[in-house]
């Protein structure tokens, strides 16, 4: 390509509403071109980059034995309802009706669509498994689009979805499927990792998000620097401290705590650590009847440590709040506390609640609680002396940097990370809702096990850029970058000599197949060079009449801090051989 035959429009400042690093530099760079909110044009600029992040997918989808499909972007709402989620779902899912007054609904994903195609086409065990992909267009409508591509209303994504007679089948796909996700990732160039992820109802192990590695991720990872372990925020266990509990060696006591309601204001007025303080939080579960109808609540009162902060799906695994749960409302609170929150405690209650106490808070001595009284906390608790053991023990809080690391192999770090993509095993969810079955060897009828498995194909440029940038624009890895070399002549469209070198080498260089760009705007030096670093293209090579004097021309990679001389006749092989490393 020929950068005036090309579309390139660069601006030197990013839009006021540009949040993050991505989100001004594709601006910038004329990648994309908002037309609404949380809805952008893909510029020929972008464009090239989000198709190679689609090549990537689909070569190595159909290496592990997926097929491609395209299916639809409107969908009837009568699949939906068939499982549910038209109702279930929030204001994300955007609903339309057709001039027939028909419901309709443009797809955030294509779950019951894909059912219904395995429902009529599979019939028996057979045709199994099976693996159907597509890169489609998705809307949801995010309450708060922001960060560009990072966090949009429509973007492209890579659904795949697998079906098995069984769950050991299931588990077979899905981990041909992680295994393609690790080639595809790897093939990107980005730093990334595949952590662990709560398989919510399904339960076990089959489930597992890709995570881009970024200080500005919005997720945060859990991982052993000295294993393999790595997990999400929901799924990391805090293991129970080794060692038994210590002996009371304090009186209870009634202390005044005057206006300090939080953990961190009482372990400050006292002076202790905040670890030796309780925070409590209350919940409460709601009792209905065979009916659905509502018959009462439930009041839970959840003990963790001061410094620890609760894990709502941790929390939500607990036997008894694993139906659901709500945070319990002020007057549940006064009839069972007598007291406002700020103050709570597991001593002095009006009516008893269930206790639930943290493995850390459950092996504490001379703890800091509140007393259910105003501006009083209760100081020297103790389990068994002052109050009966909790009637629960459990996991319940977010892991910490330096916790022990659930495989025994040294103590967790925590990073940021963009999620990418996602495996996931769905089981028999949505074959049961619409009666998806095939016929075993018996000739009996049974529930196709599936399994789902998406790639973010918008947002991976986004994240790829908050991982590599600098202050000059974006760095993008060879696999990604728009394109992979760009040839910058100096003067080209004054001096013949340059303009029959750069048009040599281009013509070098695209007959080797590599993708380079001949910048022949006529540009000054300065401005062209500013535009092809905040592009991000990864390798350059310069040529000047003074370079051409002297047999040489000047290659630089867009992270190296000075160009490198390289003679003039080499250098087309000396191109290639970059691109082969």
């Amino acid at each position: 390509m020929k950068a005036s035959r090309f579309f390139v429009s660069t601006l030197k400042e990013a839009p006021a509403d540009a949040e993050v690093a991505s989100h001004r530099l594709m601006m910038r760079a004329g990648m994309i071109k908002k037309l609404g909110t949380g809805i952008y044009t893909y510029m020929p600029m972008g464009l090239r980059v989000i198709r190679k992040v689609e090549a990537i997918v689909r070569e190595e989808m159909n290496r592990a034995g997926a097929v491609e499909m395209a299916m639809p972007v409107v969908q009837p709402a009568e699949f939906w309802q068939e499982t549910g989620r038209f109702d279930k779902m929030g204001p994300e899912l955007l609903r339309i009706k057709d001039r027939h007054d028909r419901d309709f609904v443009v797809q955030p994903t294509s779950e019951e669509v894909v059912t219904d195609i395995a429902r009529q086409e599979i019939r028996s065990y057979k045709q199994l498994p099976k693996n159907f992909y597509q890169i489609q267009t998705k809307f949801r409508d995010e309450r708060r689009p922001r960060f560009g591509l990072m966090r949009g209303r429509e973007f492209i994504m890579k659904d795949a979805y697998s079906f098995d007679r069984d769950l050991d089948a299931a588990k077979a796909s899905y981990q041909l499927m992680a295994d393609a996700y690790r080639r595809i990732f790897d093939r990107f160039g980005l730093r990334y990792r595949a952590v662990a992820a709560d398989s919510g109802a399904i339960g076990g192990d089959l489930s597992e998000e890709f995570q881009v590695i970024a200080a500005t991720g919005e997720d945060a990872i859990v991982y052993c620097p000295g294993s393999d372990y790595a997990a999400n925020m929901e799924k990391a266990e805090a293991l129970a401290p080794a060692g038994p509990r210590p002996a009371p060696a304090k009186a209870l006591e009634k202390t005044p705590t005057p206006g300090k309601a939080t953990c961190a204001e009482v372990a400050e007025l006292l002076g202790v650590p905040l670890s030796t303080t309780i925070k409590s939080l209350v919940l409460a579960s709601d009792i209905v009847d065979e009916a659905g109808n509502l018959k009462g609540s439930q009041v839970w009162l959840l003990l963790l440590r001061g410094d620890h902060d609760m894990n709502e799906i941790k929390v939500g695994k607990v036997p008894g709040l694993d139906k659901s749960f709500r945070f319990a409302t002020l007057a549940e609170i006064d009839e069972h506390f007598g007291c406002k929150p700020g103050y709570l405690g597991p001593l002095n209650l009006k009516k008893p609640v269930k206790l639930v106490a943290d493995r850390e808070a459950a092996v504490l001595a001379d703890w800091i609680t509140g007393a259910n009284e105003v501006d009083f906390h209760m100081t020297g608790v103790n389990w068994g002396r002052d109050l009966p053991e909790p009637d629960l023990v459990a996991d319940i809080r977010n892991v910490v940097a330096g916790d022990a690391s659930p495989d025994g192999k040294g103590v967790l770090a925590i990073e940021r990370g963009i999620e990418v993509g996602h495996v996931f095993v769905l089981g028999t969810k949505y074959s049961k809702d619409m009666n998806a079955t095939y016929l075993d060897e018996g000739g009996k009828p049974q529930f196709l096990e599936m399994g789902c498995y998406g790639i973010g194909i918008t947002r991976l440029p986004a994240a790829a850029i908050e991982q590599n940038h600098d202050e000059r624009g974006i760095i993008w890895p060879d696999a990604l970058a728009p394109f992979t070399v760009v040839v910058c002549p100096i003067g080209m469209d004054r001096s013949p000599e340059v303009k029959v070198a750069a048009e040599a080498l281009y013509e070098q260089l695209l007959a080797s197949g590599v993708d380079v760009l001949l910048d022949d705007r006529g540009e000054r030096p300065g401005a062209m060079f500013a535009d092809w670093e905040l592009i991000g293209v990864p390798h350059r090579v310069v040529i000047s009449d003074r370079g051409l004097k002297e047999g040489q021309l000047e290659y630089q990679h867009r992270r190296d801090t000075a160009a490198t001389k390289v003679p003039a006749a080499g250098i087309a092989e000396f191109i290639t051989g970059k691109l082969a490393k």
